[in-house]
């Protein structure tokens, strides 16, 4: 590893404070390059580059390659490391409406849950929290008894260590509670697997395939597009989803113009 890229990502992990996954995806995607073309990153020459990312076919997958190389030269630009600013067009990529479900959708698929076992009231509880608290899943998982306060949830472990308090609804707060007084097994965290452990990523990702046929992901987006269309302030929804920038909620306004679309081609005499 270059003395550059060392430092890099010393300045990710120390002074921006991101989380571990982030500093270990920006260090894996530029370390390859180095170790590819056995050349400091930031000696190589824009045609080096991008001539090393021609084989990224996906956009995505490419744009978070570009994503992580200009950051660190912006880094050694400002650091003096090189006088020149190197930065990457993105591809484009088309925009998607995030794909959520409905409140309706959501409680019909939570009636079919059967809640006379511990696993379903975790399986309910679950499901309900993350449509109502808006978390990400890594967030959910890591969540402990001590984190719900009053119907407050406090977000220890947020994306880029940045911790965020949010309201959770009663009915979740219920559900979760007795789940707990039915647990078999006390443990650190309060979502467990059957056999008492933490729960994982593919466990949590199972548990709403199985009933709602989309990824624990997909809740948070309801939760958002609920917001939205119900008529939440956007800074406000970017506080709760704990977003760095409104540039990322914005996504959730196009529902809200889609929504409103629909309304007038509906109910309008002219549409």
């Amino acid at each position: 590893m270059s003395n550059e890229l060392e430092a890099f990502i010393e300045y990710i992990s120390v002074t921006r404070a991101l989380s571990k996954k982030s500093v270990e995806a920006y260090k894996g995607d530029l370390l390859s390059i180095e170790n590819e073309l056995q050349t400091p990153l930031i000696s190589l020459e824009s045609k080096s580059v991008l001539g090393y990312l021609t084989r990224y076919k996906n956009k995505r997958t490419l744009n978070r390659k570009l994503s992580a190389i200009n950051a660190f030269f912006d880094f050694c630009h400002k650091s003096h490391f090189g006088a020149q600013i190197t930065k990457y067009k993105f591809a484009k990529i088309p925009k998607l409406l995030p794909k959520f479900l409905s409140y309706t959708e959501i409680q019909n698929s939570l009636a079919l849950i059967d809640r006379s076992s511990w696993l379903g009231l975790r399986d309910y509880a679950l499901i309900l929290f993350l449509f109502a608290s808006g978390t990400r899943i890594s967030e959910c998982l890591a969540l402990r008894a001590e984190d719900m306060e009053d119907g407050w949830l406090h977000v220890r472990h947020a994306k880029g260590e940045k911790e965020r308090i949010i309201p959770v609804a009663k009915v979740a707060l219920e559900a979760i509670n007795a789940y707990l007084l039915v647990k078999p097994k006390e443990h650190e965290y309060i979502w467990c697997n059957y056999k008492g452990d933490s729960l994982s990523r593919i466990s949590a990702y199972k548990i709403t395939q199985k009933y709602l046929g989309v990824s624990p992901h997909i809740l948070r987006h309801s939760y958002a597009t609920s917001l939205i269309t119900g008529g939440a302030d956007l800074r406000v929804v970017q506080e709760l989803l704990g977003h760095a920038s409104l540039l990322t909620t914005q996504i959730y306004t196009h529902i809200q113009k889609q929504d409103l679309k629909e309304t007038v081609e509906v109910c309008h005499p002219l549409a």
